[in-house]
C-alpha cells in the first residue's frame, strides 16, 4: 500500500474498526537514515497503536538497522516484504523478486528476528510465476520461517508476475494452513466485500485477512466485515451525508500531512476515484473533484455533490 497507507489512511481505518494498520511498504535503506527518520512523516501516531511498520530490502544488516529504527520510533511490529510487484522494486531484486531466493529471504528473517523484541511478520505472494521452481522456492520459505516460529505470515493468492491480474487462488493458501496448521496464516487479495472475507476465511481455516486495495475510498468495508464476524446484521450503507463527512475528515488529515496543498490535492485524487463508486452521479463527481487544483476547490465540488439535495436534483436530471 506504498503511497495510500499514511496516518490519515491508517486513523481512518482504526475509527471504522480495523485491529492493526501497517505503513505503506518502506525502503530499507532509507529508513535505516537517521536523517530520514527525522521526518515526522516516519514516526506512529500516539492514538494509532498497535501500527506496523513494512520494509523491503535484500541486505540483512541494513533491513536490521531499519527494523530496530522503526521498533525505537514506536512501531509495535515489523513486517517483511517479499511480495511487492512494482516494477522499479523487482528491477533492483526486491520485494517479490527474491521469491526465487529462498536462503537470502530466511536470512533476513533470521536476523531481523534475533534484532528486535517485536513480532516479525512476513509478506509473501505464491511465487514469482506459476513455474514448479518458484512453487518450490514459496513452499521452502514457508516451511523453513513457520519452523523458526515466525509470528505470522501475510500471503497474496496471487504470483508476482500476476501483478493484480486475474483472481487471487484462495486454494493455494488453505492448503499452506492444513500444511502448517501451527503458523498463523493471514491471507490477502480480492477482498472487497464483508460476505467475501466471510466466505474466504471459513472455506480458507486462515486465521484471518489482510484487506487492501478494498478499503481504498472504502473504510466502511472494515465495519461491515467486524459485523459479519462477529454475526452482527451488516450496517446499512452510508448515507451521502455521511460519505460527505468521512471524505472530508480523509482530506483534511491528507492536508496536514502532505505540503504544499498542490500535493495533497493531487495526492488525494486516487482516493476520490474509490469514494465516487458508491455515488450515483460518479462519472460528473469526477470529473468535477479531479479537476480541483486547490484545497478550496475540492472542499467545494465535496460540498456541491455530497448532499442530499444534490443527489435529489441529479436524480430529476437537474445536475449537469
Amino acid at each position: 500500500m506504498s503511497g495510500y497507507s499514511d496516518y490519515a489512511m491508517r486513523s481512518l481505518a482504526k475509527d471504522f474498526g480495523s485491529p492493526l494498520a501497517l505503513t505503506g511498504v518502506m525502503l530499507a535503506k532509507s529508513a535505516a537514515d537517521p536523517r530520514v527518520l527525522k521526518n515526522s512523516a516516519f514516526h506512529p501516531h500516539a492514538d494509532e497503536h498497535p501500527v506496523g511498520a513494512q520494509i523491503l530490502g535484500e541486505d540483512p544488516q541494513i533491513m536490521v538497522k531499519a527494523a530496530k529504527a522503526l521498533v525505537g520510533l514506536g512501531y509495535d511490529l515489523i513486517d517483511l516484504n517479499f511480495a511487492c510487484p512494482a516494477p522499479k522494486v523487482l528491477r533492483r531484486q526486491r520485494g517479490g523478486a527474491m521469491l526465487n531466493r529462498p536462503s537470502q529471504v530466511v536470512d533476513i528473517y533470521r536476523a531481523v528476528r534475533e534484532a528486535v523484541t517485536c513480532p516479525v511478520l512476513m509478506k509473501l505472494r505464491i511465487g514469482i510465476d506459476h513455474s514448479e521452481r518458484s512453487r518450490d522456492c514459496f513452499v521452502e520459505i514457508v516451511e523453513r520461517v513457520a519452523d523458526y516460529g515466525i509470528d505470522a505470515l501475510v500471503i497474496h493468492g496471487r504470483t508476482v508476475d500476476q501483478k493484480y491480474g486475474g483472481k487471487a487462488d484462495w486454494q493455494v493458501l488453505a492448503e499452506v494452513k492444513r500444511r502448517f496448521p501451527q503458523t498463523a496464516i493471514l491471507g490477502s487479495g480480492d477482498l472487497f466485500d464483508a460476505a467475501t472475507v466471510l466466505q474466504r476465511l471459513q472455506t480458507s481455516g486462515l486465521d484471518g485477512a489482510v484487506i487492501a486495495r478494498g478499503a481504498v475510498g472504502n473504510p466502511w468495508l472494515i465495519r461491515d466485515v467486524r459485523a459479519a464476524l462477529e454475526g452482527r446484521p451488516l450496517p446499512p450503507p452510508p448515507t451521502i451525508e455521511e460519505q460527505r463527512q468521512i471524505i472530508r475528515l480523509h482530506f483534511e488529515g491528507v492536508l496536514e500531512l502532505h505540503r504544499p496543498e498542490k500535493r495533497a490535492v493531487g495526492y488525494f485524487r486516487k482516493f476520490m476515484v474509490g469514494y465516487a463508486k458508491r455515488h450515483p452521479q460518479r462519472k460528473k463527481v469526477l470529473m468535477t473533484l479531479l479537476a480541483a487544483k486547490t484545497a478550496d476547490q475540492l472542499l467545494a465540488g465535496i460540498e456541491q455533490w455530497y448532499s442530499k439535495d444534490s443527489v435529489e436534483r441529479g436524480a430529476q436530471g437537474g445536475l449537469a
